[in-house]
């Protein structure tokens, strides 16, 4: 009965137009709430734990709980495990610290933009790439092809966005299947 009238007081609520819901996309199996920062979602993701690991090891996670906004690629745990073996191991390491941050933060860029807005640019470009700056100060371009958008780091390499706009209260990640590295 209490789920029925909960039910009901939902869907009038909906025709009447008062009810809006985010469509926010779970990620690695967890919802990711808008009022929450990027640390504080990225955590609770089954798919990123190799990222976590390394921002906390980069010492990044008080930057990434900043302000911001930032617009995040995220790769996968799957992304980071097709990098030669011991690639993670060794940039995980103290004395590999510095690496590991310009790694990471490669895949960052100042402010907020959505996969509409960087699919926008990429095609209205000349080139068909919409190219931006990282926080390490490296390069990435976007570009949408069949539709699907891309993200190449300096090297050409190409990562797919599988999951977009996952927003966030101090900026946006965009999920990738591939780590972007800095030449």
């Amino acid at each position: 009965m209490i789920q029925t009238l909960r039910l009901s007081s939902t869907v009038a609520a909906l025709m009447l137009g008062t009810v809006t819901f985010a469509a926010n996309p779970d990620v690695g199996g967890a919802p990711m709430f808008t009022d929450k920062n990027i640390v504080e979602n990225a955590v609770n993701s089954a798919d990123h734990t190799t990222l976590v690991a390394a921002v906390k090891a980069a010492g990044l996670v008080d930057a990434l709980m900043g302000e911001g906004p930032f617009t995040i690629f995220a790769p996968v745990n799957d992304a980071f495990a097709a990098l030669p073996d011991g690639t993670v191991e060794a940039l995980l390491k103290p004395e590999n610290k510095g690496t590991l941050t310009k790694v990471l933060t490669a895949h960052v860029i100042a402010g907020k933009l959505s996969g509409r807005e960087l699919m926008s640019k990429a095609r209205a470009s000349a080139d068909g790439f919409f190219h931006l700056d990282t926080l390490s100060g490296d390069a990435l371009s976007a570009q949408v092809k069949s539709g699907v958008l891309y993200v190449y780091d300096e090297s050409g390499n190409a990562g797919r966005v599988t999951i977009a706009d996952v927003n966030q209260s101090n900026g946006v990640i965009h999920v990738v299947d591939t780590v972007l590295l800095p030449k």
